[in-house]
């Protein structure tokens, strides 16, 4: 959603002309890929992470244009709410040393930003949803201002036609209503790109569909949201709840919501592309100039501007990405799954994990979903959205057996897919000294059975037992999680509650 977007009034035969230049950009990427015109494999990776604005009292500030202006670097950008920034990592090449460069890189801008923010009263927190966040924080007003979220916000307002509706059973229950898609701002996460040709993304995909919910487990890191106590990833009910263009009527005949799992394993991108056209109404029906069959025809890369604008306004938590560099045409698969943080290592052990799983799991001659029902991957999704560290997943059986078994994620983790990760990162020529650093600290978190979301709840009751009333229970602990978040540790050293205090 990059792009920039001029508001302006939309009429209604832009729908039309719209859907049939989606049409031409799909005849165009399906001759691409007939034509074998995409890049060769170059193993490039990319990284950017969504953070959050606060005060040193915890509590988030809304100030993302005074931040940016001071920070002055294209590798950050605005996001939805003005209390949100966006941080890139320019693509890498997976292997050597990579998994260190970008911890490195990410430490010097991050402590880059925070100095700058500090200037203004506010500091970075790289965290799934900051605690402290208020109903009253989430307002149409709070959003960025940038034309194209406000054209996406009234389209989405328009296309529902009514309030939207929060109600999230966790640990407590939150309901409420929101009269724009602002609380979609509450979510900040990790997104992972992995450029990959055509006839290898329908395995990376389905493969990082299928270890989707071990990601979410292991990485939670968003128990809170407006004072309540929810699921220990928070993120993906309220996501969808927040950007859900159907009425309960258009729920109940089975509409597909904008923010989805998905329905099946694919065996092409064309598949998800073209699923995007059939199910999804256009949001943004602003049609460019390009004719996508007459730039083919004349021997040129079209870039298929319609196709991506309308994808990046279906909200998959594995995205299927074209993108066009220096005149080639490329796939990508973007995960979308993990929330940000807690701190620096802990995302690049995310992020070493999951590209080493893929890659493993992409490869292997009997793959994970040629045994496991699409329907067992969703319902794990959500499983590890509930419980996170606790979750207990479906998972095929090892050996000849087969069938599916019910098992603990840190077991699963730990006896099968850890190896599994191990022998990925080394098939993509990774310093087996990082390799071992950063899987160690997703074991450590499986062995002690403590994540990022684990920790902020045990400390936020911590926090109520010590006497607190919810509000300063919550900022009391976004502030400790902040000063551990920047000293660096990983977060399954930190210790639980407050120095000084009793436990």
């Amino acid at each position: 959603m990059g792009e920039k977007v001029e508001a302006g009034g939309l009429a209604l035969s832009d729908r039309q002309r719209y859907r049939r230049k989606l049409q031409q950009c799909l005849a165009g990427l399906a001759r691409l890929l007939a034509e074998k015109r995409f890049d060769r494999p170059k193993n490039l990776m990319g990284l950017e992470i969504e953070l959050n604005l606060a005060g040193a009292d915890g509590l988030p500030r809304m100030m993302n244009a005074e931040v940016l202006e001071r920070i002055a670097s294209h590798d950050f950008q605005t996001e939805l709410g003005m209390f949100n920034l966006e941080v890139n990592i320019v693509p890498h090449r997976l292997g050597g040393r990579v998994l260190d460069q970008l911890a490195e890189e990410l430490r010097t801008g991050l402590g880059y930003a925070h100095r700058k923010a500090g200037e203004v009263g506010a500091g970075i927190v790289m965290i799934g949803i900051l605690p402290t966040l208020e109903q009253d924080h989430l307002v149409t007003s709070n959003l960025s201002d940038v034309d194209r979220y406000t054209l996406l916000n009234d389209q989405i307002v328009a296309a529902r036609g009514e309030d939207f509706e929060l109600d999230i059973t966790g640990v407590e229950r939150l309901t409420c209503t929101s009269t724009s898609i602002a609380p979609e701002a509450a979510c900040t996460s990790v997104q992972l790109h992995l450029q990959v040709t055509p006839a290898r993304f329908a395995d990376v995909w389905n493969a990082a569909q299928a270890v989707a919910a071990v990601q979410v487990a292991v990485g939670a890191n968003s128990p809170f949201l407006f004072g309540r106590e929810l699921w220990r990833e928070s993120r993906p009910p309220l996501f969808q709840q927040a950007t859900d263009t159907r009425p309960p009527e258009l729920q109940a005949q089975g509409v597909r919501p904008r923010t989805w799992f998905g329905e099946r394993w694919v065996d092409s991108a064309y598949d998800l592309f073209e699923e995007n056209l059939r199910y999804f109404p256009a949001l943004l029906p602003i049609c460019d100039d390009e004719d996508p069959l007459r730039v083919l025809e004349d021997g040129g890369i079209p870039s298929l501007q319609e196709l991506v604008l309308h994808n990046g306004t279906v909200y998959r938590w594995n995205r299927p990405v074209y993108g066009v560099a220096d005149g080639v045409p490329h796939l990508r698969v973007e995960n979308r799954v993990l929330p940000a943080g807690p701190t620096v290592t802990d995302v690049i052990a995310n992020t070493a994990f999951y590209y080493g799983l893929v890659r493993a799991l992409a490869e292997e001659s009997r793959p994970v979903w040629s045994r496991l029902p699409f329907s067992a991957a969703a319902e794990n999704f959500d499983a590890a959205c509930r419980h996170g560290i606790d979750a207990e997943l479906k998972w095929p059986r090892p050996g000849r057996i087969g069938g599916i078994t019910h098992v603990p994620v840190v077991k699963l983790v730990r006896d099968e897919l850890l190896p599994l990760a191990a022998a990925g990162l080394d098939a993509w020529n990774i310093e087996p000294a990082d390799r071992d650093l950063y899987l160690g600290v997703i074991e450590e978190r499986c062995k002690r059975r403590i994540n990022g979301a684990s920790w902020q709840a045990d400390t936020y009751h911590r926090a109520r037992e010590a006497g607190l009333e919810r509000e300063a229970a919550l900022a009391a602990t976004t502030r400790r999680y902040c000063e551990l978040m920047h000293q660096g540790e990983p977060v399954h050293t930190w210790p639980v509650g407050f120095p000084g205090a009793h436990s």
